[in-house]
């Protein structure tokens, strides 16, 4: 193909715009480079902006700052522990090295380029009882950012389903509004800012949404290009080397671009795509369990395959166990399940996992007993602690008349709403008391570990996880596999270069995050441990392609 054949030229070409992308324009624009960002949807962010927004970077310099031993000999002796030696060939030990090696300095290059961080204090990993883990937390997150202060970038940013103005270290003691004064006062804070919000129209942004939009500041003030509304269709290969894209506008033209230096795909999973997820995944799913961008709908994974890209881990989602109430929402109930007067059994009534540990082997619990499961919890717990998007004490009459919740006075009666056998579900409930009245959970060890206690409820001894079911009205959901993204897709090396079946590299075409077999493999280590691999292999990529 001659340069006569292209409508338009730049250096290095971006698909998608979550976490990751304006990290790589930056670092384009600061060697000279001409980047261009391309989003098939009208918003910026991806599933990023929608999610918790904090990045795992083990051994960052915010801990140097705070005081915090940490080492990337103890990350590395961490995530091998966890990550394991079979996690396919999307988590080499190359690979995971080029993580840790690159985390610490990406973070200074942002804070370089204007970024603020702030550490997420008390999320610890999520298996810190193993050799190397950090119970005072490796995650990274934003400091709140007002909307006014984007001005109208705003109204490019995707938003989640609820936004809420919320520090990232505040989030338990916001789930403790009923429980302890600090927890109390962050909840009169968050309903003041949320009044705020009604009278200006302009929110307080948190989470992703302040990550992504001081990302999005910072690449607007440093000209990184960002073309919304704007789909990939097609990679353009010359000679076996990717050259360039072509592309769908919302008039439906296509045009032809040239990338110099390179194309990452950085478009997502394939969280929306029913099709997918029947061919590749556990089963039952269903794209109405997801919290992802409405744009993560795989179709770079597939043309990416079709130019020889070998895939691996697409049976892999970042679960998060969610239920379905009549609103339309999806909740996950992550700080939830962590909370006293509550379990999730099986359809044999038994307990199936240990409801305060990671998410996304929760998830994986959660296939492995068979879905839908039921959430059992007594009164206290609705009195005292949130439900999905739901403040405590406050129940929606629907919830009853839809049939989200199931209620009765007996756990015998309870079961028998639910199809569970009444005996062995009594029997359930009398043994986790018994754990409850000790503190020790014999069955599933939960509390044991620094992540169960950091969402468990300090006032509740002697273990803040564990709590008797045993004041009546009684309660049940039932709940799915949630997900805020599928965790498998196109296989990288270290330089995040797409590589063939036979590991041969692709020349010219990296990915990175959601659209990519996971670094991290079939587990999750930390808070934010997917988004910070989408940022630093993001950034490896453009270094890369420019000979860095």
């Amino acid at each position: 193909m001659t340069n006569q054949a292209w409508d338009e030229s730049t250096d290095f070409i971006i698909i998608g715009s979550g976490g990751g992308s304006m990290a790589a324009g930056l670092y384009l624009k600061t060697i000279g480079k001409q980047p261009l960002i391309l989003e098939k949807t009208d918003k910026i962010g991806g599933s990023t902006a929608m999610s918790g927004g904090v990045l795992w970077v083990p051994n960052n310099p915010l801990q140097a700052r705070h005081g915090i031993k940490d080492s990337e000999e103890a990350a590395r002796t961490y995530l091998y522990r966890v990550v394991g030696d079979d996690a396919g060939p999307g988590s080499t030990p190359a690979r995971k090295d080029a993580f840790l090696k690159a985390g610490p300095e990406m973070v200074r290059f942002l804070e370089a380029q204007g970024m603020a961080f702030i550490r997420a204090h008390g999320w610890s990993d999520y298996y810190d009882d193993l050799e190397g883990g950090c119970p005072e937390s490796r995650s990274l997150a934003a400091p709140m950012l007002h909307a006014r202060e984007m001005g109208p970038l705003f109204d490019r940013l995707r938003l989640g389903p609820m936004v809420m103005p919320l520090p990232v270290d505040q989030t338990r003691n916001i789930t403790l509004a009923t429980r302890t004064p600090r927890g109390m006062w962050e909840g009169v804070k968050l309903l003041w800012r949320l009044r705020q919000a009604q009278k200006t129209g302009k929110p307080m942004l948190s989470y992703g949404g302040s990550l992504q939009g001081r990302m999005l500041m910072l690449a607007d003030a440093k000209g990184v290009p960002i073309r919304t509304d704007t789909g990939v269709v097609e990679l353009v290969e010359t000679a076996g080397r990717v050259t360039g894209v072509v592309t769908r506008g919302p008039d439906g033209v296509t045009r032809r671009i040239q990338a110099r230096d390179g194309v990452l795909i950085n478009a997502g999973g394939f969280s929306h795509n029913q099709r997918m997820r029947d061919q590749y995944g556990p089963k039952p799913a269903s794209t109405g369990w997801t919290n992802a961008n409405p744009g993560d709908t795989g179709e770079m994974i597939e043309i990416a395959q079709a130019h020889g890209a070998a895939l691996d881990l697409m049976d892999q989602a970042w679960w998060v166990p969610g239920t379905l109430p009549p609103s339309g929402e999806v909740y996950m109930h992550v700080t939830d399940l962590s909370k006293p007067h509550v379990i999730v059994v099986g359809q044999n009534g038994r307990r199936i996992m240990n409801e305060s540990q990671s998410y996304m082997a929760n998830g994986q619990a959660l296939y492995r007993a068979g879905v839908p499961a039921w959430v059992i919890m007594d009164s206290r717990h609705r009195q005292r602690y949130a439900w999905g998007t739901q403040p405590p004490g406050k129940t929606p009459a629907d919830w009853e008349t839809s049939g989200y919740m199931l209620k009765a006075d007996s756990l015998r009666e309870l079961a028998v709403k639910t199809g569970l056998d009444p005996d062995t579900l009594t029997e359930e409930v009398a043994r986790f008391n018994g754990f409850a009245a000790t503190g020790r959970d014999l069955d599933f060890h939960r509390g044991e570990r620094a992540y169960d206690n950091w969402f468990g409820d300090p006032w509740t001894k002697p273990n803040p996880n564990l709590g008797a079911i045993d004041k009546p009205p009684f309660l049940a959901f039932k709940m799915v596999p949630g997900d805020v993204g599928t965790a498998g897709g196109i296989v990288t090396d270290e330089h995040a270069r797409v590589l063939r079946g036979d590991g041969s590299a692709i020349d010219g075409l990296y990915a990175t995050g959601n659209s990519t077999a996971s670094v991290m493999g079939r587990v999750y280590p930390g808070a934010g441990a997917s988004i910070a691999a989408s940022f630093v292999f993001a950034w490896l990529a453009a270094r890369h392609a420019c000979g860095d």
